[in-house]
């Protein structure tokens, strides 16, 4: 049986994660969609489309889709649907797991890769963030959970656009790009999104693919004019603050969510770069929020795929380097209040 894709949906209260949801339940997109709500105890926000009967934790849609609201922890709750699947009983393509607006992804995204029986069974595809545009600036000042959530995603959707300047849109767009620069950020209306941009991302997929969006590349490039190839972009800013009254103040300084990038030309040593990165994930590992690498390495023709979340960490052999291609690693770490001359002095130190 092919593996069943999840995909990870946060974002804090009041940002249209029921809204996105509902639009996926209902609409005749032809999928078998089951949703897990990770609600712990709050009041069921969704009484309209969940039944409140206290017994059944599972209702099936008129479509087909399947709603289960998590009375247990959540592996036991996939092993329950897994097993429900495999009897028959259910039936179900993919999952799509909704967490409480104050929840950290990590241990959501972690359980996919910590236990065996759920890792045989399903495939974590990505972690969606919704920002809601009117309040974000607010809320990732006085929240550190919804700065986690940012440096998690894997496409960041933005809501309530509508609400606020165009002014305020491109300053919170600047912020969060400067917390995670590879997540591609959309705007949406009121959840209507593509599903082909929701489901089937592969954020978690180790590929030779790592996008980083060229804006925040760009930005920096002042920061390291003098400085050779070796050298990371910044996360300095010196752009001032578009925003009026104050609240959308780009605050990159302060946001303790940070992402920068190293890349060389230099391959690196493989046992050397080995024991740098197991040393700075046992460290760090709790406050390295996501880290993802395409690498030139000693001793092989191929590119190195390597990526993780918190102190999960794993790598791949990818493609072979094409003719003509530049060989050069580019990695980009998104973590908490994280050393970055300690991170890129010593992936300096690991090169050949």
């Amino acid at each position: 049986m092919s593996l069943i894709p999840a995909t990870i949906l946060t974002g804090f209260l009041g940002s249209g994660k029921t809204t996105l949801l509902k639009r996926v339940l209902s609409e005749a997109h032809g999928q078998k969609i089951a949703v897990i709500e990770n609600e712990f105890g709050e009041e069921n926000i969704d009484s309209d489309i969940l039944v409140s009967d206290t017994d059944e934790q599972i209702v099936q849609m008129s479509n087909g889709c399947i709603c289960c609201t998590i009375r247990e922890d959540l592996r036991a709750t996939l092993q329950l649907l897994a097993e429900k699947k495999r009897k028959g009983l259910l039936d179900f393509e993919r999952i799509v797991i909704e967490t409480t607006g104050l929840a950290d992804p990590g241990p959501v995204a972690q359980t996919f890769f910590m236990d065996d029986e759920i890792a045989e069974t399903y495939l974590l595809d990505s972690i969606l963030t919704l920002v809601d545009a009117k309040h974000a600036a607010q809320q990732l000042n006085d929240r550190q959970e919804a700065r986690r959530q940012v440096g998690f995603a894997d496409r960041i959707f933005l809501s309530k656009t509508d609400l606020v300047s165009g002014d305020e849109t491109e300053a919170l767009m600047h912020r969060l790009r400067h917390m995670n620069p590879r997540a591609p950020q959309q705007r949406v209306h009121f959840g209507e999104v593509p599903i082909a941009q929701v489901f089937d991302l592969r954020g978690f997929n180790l590929n030779a693919k790592l996008e980083i969006d060229p804006d925040f590349l760009k930005e920096d490039e002042h920061d390291h004019a003098h400085h050779d190839h070796d050298h990371a972009h910044g996360e300095h800013c010196d752009h001032p603050s578009h925003a009026h009254g104050g609240h959308g103040h780009h605050h990159h300084h302060d946001d303790d969510v940070k992402s920068f990038v190293f890349r060389s030309e230099r391959p690196f040593d493989p046992a050397r770069l080995e024991d740098f990165l197991g040393a700075i994930v046992n460290i760090y590992g709790p406050r390295m929020l996501r880290y993802k690498g395409v690498l030139h390495m000693q001793g092989t023709d191929r590119k190195v795929i390597f990526q993780g979340v918190h102190q999960l960490m794993g790598s791949d052999l990818g493609p072979a380097w094409a003719e003509g291609e530049q060989r050069q690693s580019k990695m980009v770490f998104i973590g908490l209040d994280l050393p970055r001359d300690i991170f890129l002095q010593g992936l300096q130190q690991c090169l050949v």
